[in-house]
């Protein structure tokens, strides 16, 4: 059950019926009106509100409205709700309303212009708006939005990719007038980012800084809200740690370095090493470490990792030692960090072999059957893989494109046989691409399917797993849907009287309104990291999965950032009378860590149980796995 050391002052109500779809809120509620009674706000201007089976309506007496406004104050708040303005109808939200001298002043979300454009505005006595005054743009992956530049360039022009025929494709998010709308807005530090009908951000910069929040009616048409929701974004909550009985956590290190982790033998002592970083920790222990390159720490809650999103091992150069290779995303593109070999005291020679990457999310496999893993990435547009040219493994990679240009994205991949025919398949939110005969050469067939959806404009999940989640010998496809949203499903291939292959989608956990219905009762955010392995040593491969807390920085970019940074295991469960013939059992591994771009499952120790090993804004762990521990730990909800 979700801890909440405050008083939640009504039950939820039920959204009701809606003629377009709604979002889930993003926040844990403090608050949710289901009341028939507007206690607790006092009304300003020119409009009559009332409440009605937890609806508050707001009709106008003069073109100039009036305002609902709480009684209590707030810095940094959020407010979700449902709205539909009827025809000549205005409204919207006010944030931090404070006396002037000219009037009551605050920051105004108009929620009936379509573009959802921010004012500063003045109220008159009469609480019309005196004045409005449009404000800069703010946002976007800062906190804060810092004073505007005077030597800003104007971005240059970006050509789009053409166009293509994507199985789903990005929702219709604008207004829709005299219908209802969903609308959350987050006002924190001089931000009020706003999202409506699970949309794109539309943040602006408020130059106020304290006090309630007001609901608006202006025009000639009444308001009806619902749903209302809101929080005191202040005040947040961690719970204590909790590891599971079935793991022995060890923490390599408590600084932020990478979201990634590999494992190799890199100094040839028959002994399996972890590199997270820039720091490669030596077994059996792991308590001593070496850099590769020099290290720099990562601010927790406003960095990225720099030049480590995804790190792979592999003896790239082919002279018998692991390599190390960087995946990120932009134009770092592909690292490779060279192993020196006998000579281990010393950083490795590094070279950038691919230049773009515009994926968060990579994968070392075999794709093309030479017995070597290329790295499969997105790259121009495209599903691409690279591997080393043989003449000249440290010089610019080989590159073959799988797909047509337009089904890039920045997250969701994976490898493995689909269609039971010998060769590698890849797998991306849009679909998967059927290997041919001869990869480098031979067109790869592209097979639309839907293994993702939007939220706030951002779709596609972390690395998705292959395998045959229900013993019907057809492998099926497990995945997170939005790495930087909500939901976790598993896609249960089916075959035709032709062989033709299609897929049913069971969904494993979802969003705060589906808890009680989400696999043991759990839900949480920002899932941008999966591994896979067999955890509980029944043959079938888990989903091991964990919330990237602050995944865009501390920001409200992404649902519920601030929940606990969780990493579960999903052990699956063939079981007839489940839905496709599976379930998924949720194990906490840790609550105090979480997950950044992948997660390791391996043996590394060879005492036949996985360990799972895992880097983060919050350091780098190996979670050990007990031989023959095969129980499932207390849950967690955010």
């Amino acid at each position: 059950m979700r801890h909440t050391p405050y008083l939640t002052l009504t039950l939820l109500v039920a959204a009701g019926t809606m003629s377009s779809p709604a979002m889930a809120q993003s926040f844990v509620p403090d608050v949710t009106f289901s009341s028939s009674s507007l206690a607790g706000w006092h009304t300003v201007g020119n409009a009559e509100w009332h409440a009605e089976n937890g609806e508050i309506v707001g009709k106008p007496t003069s073109a100039g409205g009036g305002w609902l406004v709480s009684d209590k104050s707030w810095q940094d708040v959020a407010v979700y709700t449902n709205y539909r303005c009827s025809s000549g109808c205005q409204t919207g939200v006010l944030f931090r309303g404070t006396k002037g001298e000219a009037g009551m002043k605050g920051t105004f979300v108009d929620l009936a212009d379509p573009q959802i454009q921010t004012y500063t505005v003045t109220l008159a006595a009469d609480g019309s708006m005196s004045a409005r005054d449009k404000t800069r743009v703010g946002g976007g992956l800062v906190r804060f939005t810092p004073p505007p530049n005077p030597n800003a360039q104007t971005p240059a022009f970006r050509p789009q990719p053409p166009a293509v025929d994507l199985p789903f494709k990005l929702p219709d998010a604008s207004l829709r007038a005299g219908d209802w709308n969903t609308a959350e807005m987050f006002m924190d530090a001089n931000v009020v980012r706003s999202f409506l009908n699970d949309g794109r951000e539309h943040g602006a910069v408020s130059e106020q800084t304290y006090g309630p929040f007001a609901l608006y009616v202006g025009g000639t048409g009444e308001v009806r809200f619902k749903n209302l929701k809101y929080k005191d974004l202040s005040r947040k909550f961690r719970e204590p740690n909790k590891t599971s009985p079935n793991f022995r956590k060890q923490t390599l290190t408590e600084f932020f370095y990478s979201f990634s982790i590999a494992a190799a033998d890199f100094n040839k002592d028959g002994v399996m090493d972890v590199v997270s970083g820039p720091f490669i920790y030596y077994g059996p222990d792991y308590t001593h470490s070496e850099e590769i390159y020099p290290a720099e720490g990562f601010n927790q809650t406003s960095g990225f990792a720099g030049d480590a999103w995804i790190q792979s091992a592999e003896d790239f150069t082919g002279d018998g030692w692991p390599d190390i290779i960087s995946t990120n995303y932009g134009s770092l593109g592909v690292t490779l960090y060279v192993n020196p070999g006998a000579d281990q005291h010393r950083r490795w020679e590094k070279f950038q072999v691919v230049k773009e990457v515009q994926s968060e999310v990579a994968v070392l496999r075999d794709v093309d059957g030479d017995g070597k893993p290329e790295i499969v990435y997105m790259g121009g547009g495209q599903v691409r893989y690279a591997k080393p040219d043989p003449a000249n493994p440290t010089g610019p990679w080989l590159i073959t494109n799988v797909s047509e240009k337009g089904f890039g994205t920045a997250h969701g991949i994976g490898v493995g046989d689909i269609n039971g025919d010998g060769r590698m398949d890849i797998v991306t939110a849009y679909g998967w691409w059927e290997g041919p005969k001869i990869p480098a050469t031979d067109a790869w067939k592209y097979h639309p399917e839907t293994f993702a959806r939007y939220g706030h404009g951002i779709m596609g999940g972390a690395t998705m797993g292959i395998y045959d989640v229900n013993g019907d010998g057809l492998p099926d496809v497990v995945t997170a849907l939005n790495a930087h949203g909500w939901g976790l499903a598993w896609f249960e291939q089916k075959r035709d009287g032709k062989g033709g292959i299609s897929f049913v989608k069971h969904m494993i956990a979802d969003d705060l309104t589906t808890q009680a219905t989400n696999a043991g009762g759990v839900v949480f955010s920002e899932p941008h990291a999966a591994g896979f392995g067999d955890v509980n040593g029944d043959g079938i491969p888990d989903f091991i999965v964990g919330k990237r807390y602050l995944s865009h920085v501390n920001t409200f970019l992404d649902p519920d950032p601030f929940g606990q940074p969780v990493l579960y295991a999903y052990k699956a469960v063939r079981d007839p009378k489940a839905p496709g013939g599976a379930r998924f059992v949720p194990e906490l591994i840790d609550n105090e860590s979480g997950a950044g771009s992948d997660i390791l499952a391996t043996d590394l120790n060879h005492d036949g149980a996985v360990d799972i090993v895992t880097a983060t804004r919050f350091g780098t762990f190996i979670f050990w796995g007990k031989p023959g521990a095969k129980g499932v730990s207390n849950k967690h909800t955010p």
